[in-house]
């Protein structure tokens, strides 16, 4: 059941990369995300975290095994708390900077996608995959990489593509 939720767990780590990496640039909008959801933040702070993002991102990617599940479903489930606790609390209103941009708003579609990214990492975790996804063979590894991309590409559209679909999105574009 494990190997089903491996292509999850691997978008989970490219997003890492993906959000990451701006963020250890600049992490003026999560740092903003962050007080206004009532969190102490500062800049040194979210770079800290950031390359936490990266390095497990990358461990994920490179040799998932119990402990990069484990650290990518962490993390998740912090981001997921974040979100919650943004959207509880009400002050994040045009973004969380959870993807190292400024137009991130949270919405509890982009809690459910880190959630569900959590759920997998940390199931993996417990029932790690025998091998590395890229030592399986070409048509295992084929087929990993491209549900990996499938996956990836709705969970970015979940978390950030989405919610500046909305109706309050547009009226929030139209009054800039």
């Amino acid at each position: 059941m494990s190997e089903g939720l491996l292509p999850l767990v691997l978008a989970g780590a490219v997003l890492l990369l993906v959000a990451g990496l701006p963020k250890v640039v600049d992490p003026r909008d999560t740092v903003r995300g962050m007080r206004s959801a009532g969190l102490p933040s500062s800049p040194a702070l979210v770079r800290a975290l950031a390359v936490v993002e990266v390095l497990v991102g990358l461990a994920a990617l490179l040799g998932p095994g119990r402990w990069a599940a484990l650290a990518t479903g962490l993390l998740y489930a912090g981001f997921t708390g974040f979100v919650l606790l943004a959207l509880r609390r009400g002050g994040v209103v045009e973004s969380c900077g959870c993807l190292g941009q400024a137009d991130t708003p949270p919405t509890r579609g982009h809690a459910a996608a880190t959630g569900l990214v959590a759920a997998a990492a940390l199931i993996l975790a417990i029932a790690p995959t025998e091998e590395a996804w890229w030592a399986a063979g070409a048509g295992p590894t084929t087929v990993t990489l491209l549900a990996t991309t499938l996956l990836g590409f709705l969970l970015w559209q979940a978390v950030a593509v989405l919610p500046t679909a909305t109706a309050a999105a547009a009226r929030s574009a139209r009054r800039a």
